[in-house]
């Protein structure tokens, strides 16, 4: 068990244990002090700092630094950046590790540490319970000094090198010439560089959630939160809107009706393209989590593909597709990822992607994915004061038992913790909206009588 990482890195309330800036520092000296120990001793350790745009980065940013410094390691600050760039920069800078300070699509209070290796992936689990020895034993990792110490410096064109890498993977012949796209930026780590690749496609673009002021990301806005999109979908009378996360690694479609086409449906179509351009063939394994709806695995196997559920967060996701070779994986909340362009989840190249559908069967959004039959879902969070394992709880176990009799073959029930947030998620879903609504009900009144505040 880990103390500190959680499904997404290290999270939390910013300036609140664990999310203070001596923890930053202390996880810099520790980063520093592992990748130099387990790769090449002889080198200073090049690692990119990326973030997004809450007021709580300037603090974290720094001290992180500070801390890898200390250590010998040499520090790219690349200012705002998505995480998948950060992901990106770090094998193309050929760095030893990047790290992405956000907490995604918490709000601004929250912030977040996540790291990557030098291959642009997420740590597995045994690295990070590496660190967090480091983390509680902080006198085992050495202290230098004099000409031992690193620098740090800042490096704009990192911006440019992502963004040249995003078109790059639209391989359509077709340019965004004559495309009317509302883009939702959700105040975040793509404000920016969203805007310019989209404009510079050839789409008449219209901005949400482009003026961050450190305290205002998420807000109302982005993907968890895409009704005023959707309201400008309709007004500007757009072909699509687009509606990204903080750190802009996650992606919420909108149809040019106004509706929302989730990440399993989009995953689908994306599946469904793939084998239709021969980039996968019959057989072949999709990657979803136990979160993923029924109605894409029924979909699935109708077009003659497999699926598997990981455990939720896109890097267990990508851990399963590097077993199975996939290069098809994803989350319905809009982790999407296309193992050919990407080692993380990134919502613009898979926003690229949906466009790159749209022109190749020449229909609209809508119709691409009406054969995606999703099962309803309702999926309501609890909060608990303490996460002791479910499976040891015998009245939740009884409930358990109870609600799968109810549902029998026609749905499923899960229930697992947050790995950032004081949540027990409850998910329920089948045939039957009612069924589902009753036994939901049920789930949610047990577990706050036996775990709730």
């Amino acid at each position: 068990m880990r103390k500190y990482f959680g499904t997404d890195g290290i999270r939390g309330r910013a300036n609140v244990y664990p999310m203070t800036p001596e923890m930053a520092m202390l996880l810099g000296r520790a980063v520093t002090h592992y990748f130099r120990s387990h790769y090449n001793s002889s080198m200073a350790p090049r690692i990119i700092v990326g973030k997004d745009t809450r007021i709580s980065c300037y603090m974290l940013e720094l001290a992180f630094s500070a801390g890898v410094c200390s250590q010998g390691g040499k520090v790219v600050l690349t200012g705002p950046l998505p995480t998948p760039g950060v992901s990106f920069a770090t094998t193309s800078m050929r760095a030893n590790a990047g790290v992405m300070i956000s907490a995604s699509h918490n709000p601004y209070h929250d912030n977040g540490i996540k790291i990557f290796d030098a291959q642009g992936n997420k740590l597995p689990d045994e690295i990070e319970l590496e660190l967090e020895k480091m983390l509680e034993n902080p006198d085992t990792i050495p202290r230098l000094e004099g000409s031992e110490l690193g620098s740090a410096k800042r490096l704009d064109e990192v911006l440019g090198r992502y963004i040249v890498h995003v078109k790059s993977s639209f391989t359509s012949r077709k340019s965004l010439e004559g495309m009317r796209i509302v883009l939702d930026c959700a105040n975040g780590a793509c404000y920016k560089v969203a805007p310019m690749i989209f404009e510079e496609m050839g789409a008449e673009v219209f901005t949400l959630g482009v003026n961050p002021n450190g305290q205002n990301i998420n807000a109302s806005c982005g993907s968890t939160h895409p009704e005023q999109a959707q309201a400008d979908v309709k007004k500007f009378k757009a072909d699509l809107g687009i509606c990204l996360d903080g750190d802009g690694d996650r992606l919420i479609v909108i149809d040019s009706r106004g509706d929302v086409v989730d990440g399993d449906k989009i995953l689908g179509l994306f599946a469904k393209f793939y084998l239709d351009k021969k980039m996968i063939t019959k057989g072949s394994e999709v990657v979803g989590t136990v979160m993923s709806n029924l109605g894409l695995e029924n979909y699935l196997k109708s077009i003659g593909l497999a699926f598997f559920r990981s455990k939720v967060g896109d890097r267990y996701i990508l851990e399963r597709m590097g077993q199975g070779q996939s290069i098809l994986g994803g989350e319905p909340s809009g982790h999407l990822i296309l193992g050919n362009y990407s080692s993380t989840g990134d919502g613009l190249v898979a926003a690229l992607k949906v466009i790159e559908c749209l022109q190749h069967y020449n229909q609209p959004l809508r119709e691409l994915v009406s054969d995606i039959k999703l099962y309803p879902q309702i999926l309501q969070n609890v909060v608990v004061k303490s996460k002791p394992p479910i499976e040891s709880n015998k009245i939740i176990q009884e409930a358990l038992v109870q609600s799968e009799k109810e549902l029998a073959t026609k749905g499923r029930v899960l229930l697992r913790y947050s790995g950032t947030e004081p949540y027990l998620r409850v998910m329920v879903e089948g045939e039957n909206s009612a069924t589902i609504e009753k036994v939901c009900k049920n789930l949610v009144n047990v577990v706050m009588k036996e775990l709730g505040t």
